[in-house]
């Protein structure tokens, strides 16, 4: 069995996927991995044509501009504790898209936060998390949100 080299990890900039980013970049530092970081911006962000909504081409380029920009900053900010790679903006389902990404990456180990939600709002919401340990072409290390006790 070989160790990681290329880490992909998933982020929709929440509390949970900053956990699953320092996980990650704790064990790249320790294995010499490179981490490499992509975030989807959802279809329905672009327009809901049923609902008969769509967003101009500026608003378009505006969100995409400030994902991307926001990506790289947390690139940056962990630069100096970790080998990084591509820092990869995305528009589409996200679980498509971190699936191509970890093909294209050739990353041997994603690691995703996941929200440990249950029965309705598991349904409703949907899981990237589960859905990518289903389906991806490398193994998978979910870390689940820290919980806080009182």
């Amino acid at each position: 069995m070989a160790l990681p080299t290329n880490i992909l990890v998933p982020t929709d900039f929440s509390p949970t996927a900053d956990h699953a980013l320092d996980y990650a970049i704790a064990l790249g530092a320790k294995l010499g991995a490179r981490i490499h970081l992509v975030h989807v911006i959802g279809v329905p962000a672009f327009g809901v044509p049923e609902l008969g909504l769509a967003l101009a081409s500026v608003t378009i380029d505006g969100i995409v501009a400030s994902g991307q920009a926001a990506l790289d900053r947390v690139a940056d900010k962990y630069r100096d504790q970790a080998s990084f790679g591509e820092a990869i903006l995305r528009t589409g389902d996200a679980r498509d898209e971190v699936l191509q990404v970890a093909k294209q990456v050739h990353a041997d180990l994603i690691v995703i936060g996941t929200h440990g939600r249950r029965g309705v709002s598991r349904a409703l919401l949907g899981s990237v998390a589960e859905a990518i340990v289903r389906m991806a072409p490398c193994p998978v290390l979910t870390v689940r949100a820290t919980v806080v006790t009182p």
